[in-house]
């Protein structure tokens, strides 16, 4: 996951701050769609530094977190499981002969 992975959203800020955050988009959203977790700044003068802010919150919140666990935890897929399984290396063949069975 990085940062091109999210929907980035600027605004200005509004409030107070007068004439720069009336004239600037310094205000910051960002959206992680997968987890569906926000992050937005606001507080400071800087774009950029709103936007490490509010990126910093967006991974730092509960959903964000549930997120990145089942991504790190989750096992291999039945699909992947099969693969693995049916690998020649992996699959043993027995054949009889004269009533005994011997593996080929």
């Amino acid at each position: 996951m990085t940062a091109d992975d999210c929907e980035w959203q600027y605004f200005r800020a509004g409030g107070k701050g007068g004439q720069h955050q009336n004239k600037s988009s310094s205000g910051v959203r960002v959206i992680h769609h997968p987890s569906g977790a926000r992050g937005e700044s606001r507080e400071e003068r800087s774009q950029f530094q709103n936007r490490k802010k509010a990126f910093r919150r967006m991974v730092e919140s509960a959903a964000f977190k549930v997120w990145m666990n089942r991504m790190l935890f989750q096992g291999p897929t039945a699909e992947e499981r099969v693969a693995k399984d049916m690998d020649p290396k992996n699959i043993k063949v027995e054949v009889r002969e004269n009533g005994v069975w011997k593996q080929t």
